[in-house]
């Protein structure tokens, strides 16, 4: 069988064409097309254990168990230190891994949006062979489920790629991405992979109903990246297998949703744990530790928040602050790794003042009965760095195609945002601005090249 992947920061879906040659996107949880990007592990040892287990190709089982044996004997002696049972559900993705996350924070391993990690530069083997055993377990997890909904294999695959997996490291990073990329689908057991840039798949969803010919400025912002393309599109374009000529420029950063999420976490929440605050000697307290902890998308950062010096400086911060009950919060928020859960928070605020003009946000689980009111434009305040991250990709790839384009088409989950979106068309003028399916539209077009590609 044929499916497009769309293996994004934020969600995960899974298309099929059906009988009727329309897209449908599979179900993954319960009737839910769109699963979190997030796995949860009893013990991050763990990961590799259940990679290991899944892998259904003798040849390619044999030679990543010789690749990972330290790693494999690690996860032994856990798995016998911790008492956790060899049938014991070890690896949760999705809702279920978010559930487990918010019972147990201080227990198991979680991350979110671990494709944010896969073209940073200078991570050692070790580390690099961690995010493809993350990859590959999340990989695996969602296309079982996708299967059984389907009740057939998926052995075809067309997989979405951002245009730059990150701001820096240029090609290198993205080749060190897509690698990632293609081991962890092969290993999840995918017999052929291919990849193919995400606003391009966006676009093709597009295509599909255009009934002349368009050059078109596709603006996709999803929860980990921000790609633009200017492409031609139409008739005479779409019955091509290659369509590398049709792009005319493109622009790509590692800024979107995650961004909006992080930024409005550190400006609209972290006073509550004393951020903006005073030492007893007059000076204001250090703020990055504050932004270290909802960095949630950079490694450096999270290694330096739960360091022994970082909670040593945090702890005396509370003993010199004027107010140490809520830097006790912040303790709390490193000890029990809540600084996900945080983000959680705003991110759900997030999508609250969309439409609200202010928000009260239940932060219970910090402490009992604390909650604290957000309102939209210090949401807008807070993100107006990564939205003028995001409209300078705009002027950069308009910039490259050296052409005015016909219409903007705008898609990914973070464009729902007012904010962003009137950046969007504030930028742009009198360009007509078409709104695309928000989450669905990379996953359509993938399901659509795959199709072209396999069948």
């Amino acid at each position: 069988m044929i499916a497009g992947f769309d293996y994004g920061s934020s969600n995960c879906a899974v298309g099929v064409m059906n009988a009727s040659n329309a897209v449908e996107l599979v179900p993954l949880y319960k009737d839910q097309c769109f699963l979190p990007s997030t796995l949860y592990a009893l013990s991050r040892d763990l990961i590799c254990e259940g990679v290991a287990h899944q892998i259904t190709d003798t040849h390619m089982r044999d030679k990543y168990l010789s690749e990972r044996s330290n790693q494999l004997r690690l996860a032994a002696s856990t798995r016998l230190a911790e008492g956790i049972l060899s049938h014991e559900q070890t690896l949760f993705v999705g809702e279920e891994a978010i559930e487990n996350y918010i019972d147990l924070p201080e227990e198991g391993y979680f991350i979110k949006s671990p494709k944010s990690f896969l073209g940073v530069s200078g991570l050692q083997p070790q580390h690099l062979a961690f995010f493809e055993d993350i990859v590959t377990a999340m990989m695996y997890q969602i296309k079982q489920a996708a299967e059984v909904r389907l009740n057939d294999k998926i052995k075809h695959t067309v997989i979405g790629r951002p245009v730059n997996f990150q701001g820096r490291g240029g090609e290198a990073a993205n080749q060190q991405a897509c690698g990632i990329l293609h081991r962890a689908a092969e290993r999840a057991g995918f017999e052929s992979v291919e990849l193919l840039y995400e606003p391009l798949a966006a676009g093709i969803d597009y295509e599909a109903g255009l009934t002349e010919n368009k050059t078109v400025l596709v603006v996709d912002v999803g929860g980990g990246t921000t790609d633009c393309s200017v492409v031609k599109m139409g008739p005479d374009y779409r019955i091509k297998t290659d369509r590398e000529a049709d792009f005319l420029g493109h622009s790509g950063a590692r800024v979107g949703g995650n961004d909006l999420d992080i930024n409005l976490a550190y400006r609209g929440l972290m006073p509550v744990l004393g951020m903006g605050g005073r030492l007893k000697n007059g000076l204001p307290l250090p703020s990055q530790p504050y932004w270290n902890a909802v960095s949630i998308n950079d490694i450096p950062s999270q290694v330096e928040f739960n360091s022994l010096q970082n909670i040593e400086l945090m702890q005396q911060m509370k003993r010199d602050a004027v107010e140490p009950e809520k830097l006790a919060l912040l303790l709390k928020l490193q000890s029990q790794k809540q600084n996900y859960q945080l983000v959680r928070s705003a991110e759900l605020t997030k999508i609250k003042l969309s439409s609200e003009a202010d928000y009260l946000v239940d932060l219970d689980y910090l402490e009992s009965g604390l909650d604290h009111r957000v309102t939209r434009d210090l949401y807008e305040l807070a993100i107006e760095r990564p939205v003028a991250k995001i409209t300078d990709l705009m002027a950069e790839v308009l910039k490259q195609a050296q052409c005015t384009p016909d219409l903007v088409y705008v898609t990914g989950g973070t464009t729902k945002s007012p904010a962003v979106r009137q950046a969007i068309a504030s930028m742009l003028g009198d360009i007509e601005v078409v709104d695309g399916d928000y989450f669905g539209s990379v996953t359509a077009g993938l399901t659509r090249w795959a199709e072209k590609l396999y069948r």
